[in-house]
């Protein structure tokens, strides 16, 4: 780790009424001073300072804050300073900072370097990523329990007992039976049993987990001219998608994201289903084909109630203000001249993705990389308990190989290229 004295804005970008920018490193007692003009300072105390360039030229009046290490974000001596959010005063701040053996930081750097004093772990970073990028209510509950070390107590306590119950594995093999706890052999399977359990339970909430952080998937799909985007546009609130008598109006995906109780929920209007020469339209329902193989929901328009209903779909059935039977309870009945049907459609939804995500979010956050790491985990459980359940020795090795993989969400265990992937997705500041 290098002990570069880093900094970055941590504020947003753009004009604004104060600007937050942030610097860290290994001794930066003396740069404080400088900054607000005094010999002695106190840690987390705020000063209220006339920041002067070298030539004593007034830079901006500032508030600004130390934070002795270790008692920091990263671990190092920390600067804030809290200056008013010109551009002009921003980048008159950076020359100064440069030109007192700093630079600039690079994406996810702050919180690298917190990672690798120990002041916070991979789950933590990757609820901060999740929260720094939420836009909904349930987002930042979401996030905020990763970054808080929800998720680090239930890894902990996982890897934890994988190593005890390893452990005591191989201590079968060298210790006298009278030595050992009473019916050893059937606790170890019986624990083991329940870990896996457990990460079963977890790992099946990847996909509502998925769906909560990253957005609901709703795709709208039919036959041209059934009223899609009419019922697109009647969800999303406003004419987004061209609407028109004409058959094959639409010919790429047309997308939003909107809050439905506090879910984001990605909507997508896609170009109708049929045969057709034109490039451009197949290109279009390509693309239709696509959407609906990543859809969390699917809605089917239809202008009559078809022969066969999909079970994964919710069908409806559009302008219903033409129809003489609306009475099968198994379609929704829209009309979107008349504004009928939408509370229930919304309803329907709302179902939809309360079964999906409500039990994502006591359970621990999956994404990507802890997918995949979690289910190397569980195949070496798996493994122990199938396969090598009377062979101590191996059995041991199994939950050892599991406990470094959960090492590994936590980044206990990590490698260069986890930690690059990870801290890449942070903004600078961070």
């Amino acid at each position: 780790m290098t002990n570069d004295n880093i900094f970055a804005l941590s504020s947003g970008i753009g004009k604004s009424g104060v600007a937050v920018i942030r610097v860290s490193g290994s001794t930066l007692q003396k740069l404080f001073s400088r900054i607000v003009n005094k010999v002695k300072i106190d840690s987390r105390h705020a000063y209220f300072t006339n920041f002067t360039d070298d030539s004593g030229d007034l830079i901006d009046q500032c508030i600004a804050i130390f934070f002795q290490s270790p008692n920091s974000f990263t671990g190092e001596d920390i600067i804030e300073i809290h200056s008013h959010g010109a551009p002009a005063v921003i980048d008159k701040i950076f020359s100064f900072l440069r030109e007192h053996n700093c630079r600039i930081a690079q994406r996810g750097e702050f919180s690298r370097r917190a990672f690798e004093n120990n002041k916070i772990d991979l789950t933590n970073v990757d609820g901060l990523i999740a929260l720094l990028n939420a836009q909904t209510d349930k987002q930042r509950l979401s996030a905020l329990k990763s970054m808080t070390g929800g998720d680090e107590k239930i890894y902990n306590s996982w890897r934890n007992q994988m190593i005890e119950i390893s452990a005591y594995s191989a201590a079968i093999l060298d210790y006298d039976s009278d030595d050992l706890p009473k019916n050893i052999e059937q606790t170890i399977i019986q624990k083991t049993t329940t870990l896996l359990n457990e990460l079963k339970t977890a790992i099946a909430g990847y996909r509502g987990t998925s769906a909560l952080r990253n957005g609901f998937n709703i795709v709208l799909v039919g036959e041209t001219n059934v009223g899609k985007s009419s019922i697109f546009n009647k969800l999303v609130g406003q004419n987004r998608a061209i609407v028109s008598d004409i058959a094959g109006t639409t010919r790429d995906v047309v997308s939003t994201q909107i809050d439905i109780d506090g879910y984001l929920v990605n909507l997508s209007d896609t170009a109708g289903l049929r045969e057709t020469a034109d490039t451009i339209e197949q290109m279009g329902i390509e693309r239709t084909y696509n959407e609906i193989e990543n859809a969390d929901l699917i809605l089917h328009v239809y202008n009559s109630v078809p022969e066969n209903i999909d079970s994964n779909e919710i069908i409806i059935v559009n302008k219903s203000d033409l129809l003489s039977d609306t009475t099968n309870t198994n379609v929704v009945y829209t009309s979107v001249k008349n504004g009928t049907g939408f509370d229930k459609l919304l309803d329907i939804i709302k179902q939809n993705m309360h079964n999906l995500m409500d039990n994502s979010e006591s359970t621990v956050a999956i994404n990507e990389r802890t997918f995949e790491l979690l289910q190397n985990a569980i195949h070496e459980l798996e493994l122990a308990i199938t396969e090598d359940s009377q062979n101590y020795d191996i059995f041991a090795e199994h939950l050892k190989y599991s406990a470094d993989y959960i090492g590994k969400i936590l980044g206990v265990i990590t490698t260069k290229e986890i930690a690059d992937a990870t801290f890449s997705q942070l903004c600078l500041g961070k």
